[in-house]
């Protein structure tokens, strides 16, 4: 009897351990499989198309010489304009002034919102104080040294005040005589009005509005079909000179050229550094060349003497 007790018990064992081990093996296999399905979630993630709406671009780099001596590169331009677009858009609406020469403007004056101006003062136009203004200025060192130029609480209000300056000035008026959406006859008034001294200052504006399709923005206001800019348009514009402002210049140029007294205006020549050339005040050089502004062009004589 105990025998068979005996061997019961053995035999209860050998089924007890026999019925185990295909348990732990199962749940093994269940282990590996759900460590195997882990490890593969986590190597396709990076796959996921994240920049999908945000294809490369041709990031170029280029130097904008306005008040200040800028580096910026396309990337920065592209995002300065998706910052102001609205509110140039609104300016054209309520002032009349085109979205695109706004924009252009802001980007050539401020560097694309990097210059010492719009980054010290708000300041996205190059807008000096003026006697009627009676706002926050700043100095800083231009045609003259330590000029006085607007300061703003926020760039919004530098992009209104542009507004306000364009159409609240006399030498101004002829601009709102062109079409609303003519940003070459814009850009070439802007200079004819003196806004600038540089004389490329149309090309320059002419050349941000169709490399980065500016004229889109005056499109959707006058409600006309827009036509993206082929590269090679943008760069013939580009190269196109100002016949509007370099044409008088040089044929003044070409009288007198042996006279002493008399100075031919470079490229890059401003009227401040002209004065300092030939140890002169710029008041005294516009009054002896009857300038009102300081707006000057290459080949222009200027009296020094």
């Amino acid at each position: 009897m105990v025998k068979k007790i005996f061997t019961f018990i053995i035999l209860a064992t050998l089924v007890s351990c026999s019925s185990s081990k295909p348990a732990i093996a199962t749940t093994k296999r269940a282990a590996e499989i759900q460590r195997t399905r882990v490890a593969t979630t986590k190597k396709q993630a990076p796959i996921k198309p994240i920049a999908k709406n945000y294809p490369s671009t041709n990031n170029t780099t280029e130097v904008i010489q306005s008040t200040s001596k800028t580096v910026v590169n396309s990337d920065l331009i592209n995002n300065y304009i998706l910052q102001f677009k609205d509110i140039a858009m609104g300016n054209m609406q309520k002032y009349g002034i085109p979205a695109s020469i706004i924009l252009a403007q802001g980007i050539l004056e401020s560097g694309a919102g990097k210059g010492d101006l719009a980054m010290t003062a708000n300041n996205h136009f190059g807008i000096k104080c003026h006697k009627d203004w009676l706002g926050e200025s700043v100095r800083h060192d231009d045609d003259s040294e330590q000029e006085c130029f607007r300061k703003y609480s926020e760039a919004s209000e530098s992009y209104r005040d542009h507004a306000l300056f364009l159409v609240g000035k006399n030498r101004y008026a002829s601009l709102f005589t062109y079409e609303k959406d003519d940003y070459k006859a814009w850009a070439k008034g802007l200079r004819a009005c003196g806004y600038a001294t540089d004389p490329n200052y149309p090309d320059k504006l002419i050349s941000y509005i169709e490399r980065y399709n500016l004229h889109q923005y005056d499109c959707l206001i006058t409600g006309r079909n827009y036509k993206p800019f082929e590269k090679s348009a943008a760069t013939k514009s580009t190269s196109t000179p100002n016949r509007s402002t370099s044409t008088p210049s040089r044929s003044i140029a070409n009288s007198n050229s042996n006279d002493p007294n008399l100075y031919e205006v470079q490229k890059g020549d401003t009227l401040y550094s002209i004065s300092k050339k030939f140890n002169l005040l710029v008041d005294d050089l516009k009054q002896k060349n009857n300038l009102s502004d300081n707006a000057i062009s290459i080949g222009q004589r200027l009296k020094v003497k």
